[in-house]
């Protein structure tokens, strides 16, 4: 099974790759240009540079951690588990590390309760329960088993949905559902 660290790690190595600098580079970058907002950052990244939503997330993210330590700390994801559902820190850290994974053209959209996950479409959801997090999937066509079940009363925009209250029930299963999706929205 593939750590957060493990993940993110393979997320710059791909940003890096795609187009063409070192994550030191952008750093640079970002902190010659003055802006230490994230959205700011982003915007710039995406803008000038060209870079998609997930990939310009990441390296700002990054960035904000080496220019000014604490301001890691305002990732807008967090917003989404309040006191009552920082146990599921762990199970969101290591789903999103699978999702990063995937490749750099994910954008992810944090809204109200829950984090919208785009390519040219989108193609799945992320949202906190009280003590699951689901992830709503787009998957026409695919059989509702008793773990991807139907998405009929959870949301209208998704054909699926998983109930995940461990790391433990991340795994290879869940990651193909995933990887289905995140493949029919590109």
């Amino acid at each position: 099974m593939v750590t957060v660290e493990e993940g993110l790690r393979s997320q710059l190595r791909n940003i890096e790759a795609t187009y063409g600098r070192s994550i030191d580079e952008w750093i640079g970058l970002i902190r010659e240009s003055g802006k230490r907002r994230h959205g700011e950052i982003v915007a710039m990244l995406k803008v000038e540079y060209g870079l998609s939503h997930g990939a310009a997330n990441r390296v700002a993210l990054v960035a904000l951690d080496a220019i000014t330590p604490r301001a890691a700390a305002a990732d807008p994801q967090l917003d989404l588990y309040p006191a009552g559902k920082q146990s599921l820190l762990p199970i969101h850290g290591r789903l999103m590390a699978l999702v990063h994974g995937l490749g750099t053209d994910i954008e992810i959209a944090p809204k109200k309760g829950y984090l919208s996950l785009r390519r040219r479409k989108q193609f799945a959801m992320i949202k906190p329960a009280s003590r699951h997090i689901d992830v709503g999937l787009i998957l026409p066509g695919r059989p509702v088993t008793d773990r991807l079940e139907s998405a009929a009363t959870f949301n209208a925009l998704f054909t699926h949905r998983v109930r995940l209250g461990s790391i433990g029930e991340i795994d290879d299963e869940l990651a193909g559902w995933i990887g289905d999706a995140y493949s029919a929205a590109g």
